[in-house]
């Protein structure tokens, strides 16, 4: 492989300077859309998280060191085999749908991120290729008016106006084209013979892949991402080419014209944006780009997980948009289909403050010189809105120093709606904060600057 593209189930990111931007006219229209969007509710469920373990890499041998940290119930192979068993006793009788496309709403998410199918190659929603899914008889859940899981969801978040991000592995440790029994034991992620001797199990592979994109992405109504996971399926990874281009290109020519596709560090024009994980560029990015992350410390459910607060939530967020990025921010529902408590506790505090700052945060773009020491930086039109982050007790100095290339002719608190007194000399712009009241006031204060 030409770099390394995973580090303990965590995914590098291609360099900005690679980024190609995509051809289709109507691909770039809406991929602006997209970045205006923001912030993104990303979901990783699946049977597996009855266990509490990581999601799929525990059947990977070859990142044994870390997945199977959790395995410590039984020997291994036992314990990957309940793994794969562990759609007979999914049912999440309390999955509600509607409630959690309303909480997304309520606190200031525009689109859903959701895992339809991980490496594990079991499919949360009703496909034709595969038993090994949410809907077959042999899951318990089956018989829930909400069964497919995908279809519920998507319904339901698009009530809420919510955007579709379709998360799709294309690598499938279930799949006997892929991991196939007659070649042994899987020794790593990658796919288990040799695809330049036996081409056509590859091709049946690639088949099998084209078809479940094509059902998601045409079975299910508008879907506004493809977002593309296990980036060592490619090309020049063993001949791992599962011919994108292919299915893409037939989706974009029928039924959705505007579809965004991320196909994560592979590159090129399949890479509409750039997707780092759990992390944050150091600077400002000029290309589309989307930090996928979690609230709490895991991606899958685990019972003993600790979460972020809505504080550190929020300055999370400015750290990304004042970059000029989205925040994809993963929460693992619990294995009866709640969500949890003290994790939603946290997105509905970071809702509250975008309920009064949400302004300065969608629809915007970077802004020189984008951060500074508690200052974070957006743009939208004539506006520039900056943010002067708290710490645990809200409290402001008496004057903030900000930088404006261009004239200011009035600053509003938005907490307050109040107008902000002000002087400007050359680049450098004065508030005088020391008359504004505090009651109320939590995480990051925000202030919009009308400019001419």
């Amino acid at each position: 492989m030409a770099k390394t593209l995973i580090v303990n189930g965590i995914h590098n990111y291609t360099a900005p300077e690679e980024y190609i931007p995509p051809r289709s006219e109507a691909v770039r229209e809406h991929l602006e859309w997209f970045m205006d969007q923001k912030l993104g509710l990303m979901m990783h469920w699946a049977p597996g998280c009855q266990l509490g373990t990581y999601e799929s890499w525990p059947l990977c041998d070859g990142d044994a060191s870390w997945s199977q940290e959790d395995m410590t119930w039984d020997d291994i192979e036992t314990c990957k085999q309940q793994y794969r068993d562990a759609n007979k006793t999914f049912n999440p009788v309390k999955f509600d749908p509607e409630g959690w496309a309303r909480l997304a709403a309520e606190c200031g998410f525009r689109y859903l991120l959701f895992t339809t199918k991980h490496h594990d190659g079991f499919c949360m929603y009703d496909t034709e290729t595969t038993d090994y899914k949410i809907t077959a008889e042999n899951c318990p859940f089956h018989a829930h008016k909400d069964a497919d899981i995908v279809g519920a969801l998507f319904r339901e978040f698009r009530r809420q106006g919510l955007g579709i991000s379709v998360y799709f592995s294309k690598p499938d440790w279930n799949s006997e084209y892929y991991w196939a029994p007659q070649f042994g034991p899987a020794t790593d992620r990658n796919v288990n013979y040799d695809i330049a001797e036996n081409p056509e199990l590859w091709e049946k592979y690639v088949q099998f892949t084209h078809r479940q994109i094509r059902e998601l992405c045409t079975g299910y109504g508008k879907v506004d991402v493809l977002w593309l996971d296990g980036g060592w399926v490619r090309p020049d990874n063993l001949g791992q080419d599962i011919r994108l281009g292919e299915i893409v290109e037939e989706i974009r020519s029928s039924s959705q014209p505007h579809l965004i596709v991320s196909d994560r560090t592979c590159g090129g024009e399949y890479e509409n944006f750039i997707t780092p994980e759990k992390t944050v560029p150091e600077t400002a990015l000029s290309v589309p780009w989307e930090t996928c992350t979690t609230v709490g410390k895991k991606f899958s459910f685990h019972y003993t997980d600790t979460f972020k607060s809505g504080h550190q939530l929020v300055l999370l967020l400015l750290d990304v948009v004042s970059k000029g990025g989205n925040l994809a921010l993963n929460i693992a529902p619990q294995p009866d289909g709640q969500l949890p408590a003290p994790a939603v506790r946290s997105l509905q505090d970071m809702g509250a403050w975008l309920k009064i700052c949400g302004d300065g945060i969608y629809g915007t773009r970077i802004c020189a010189p984008y951060f500074g020491e508690d200052l974070f930086y957006t743009q939208k039109k004539d506006k520039i809105y900056i943010f002067y982050a708290y710490g645990d007790t809200p409290s402001l100095p008496e004057q903030i120093s900000l930088h404006s290339e261009r004239p200011v002719k009035a600053v509003t608190c938005m907490r307050t709606g109040t107008p902000v007194h002000f002087r400007q000399d050359g680049n450098t712009v004065t508030l005088f904060t020391e008359n504004l009241p505090m009651g109320g006031a939590f995480y990051a204060e925000g202030f919009c600057a009308v400019t001419e």
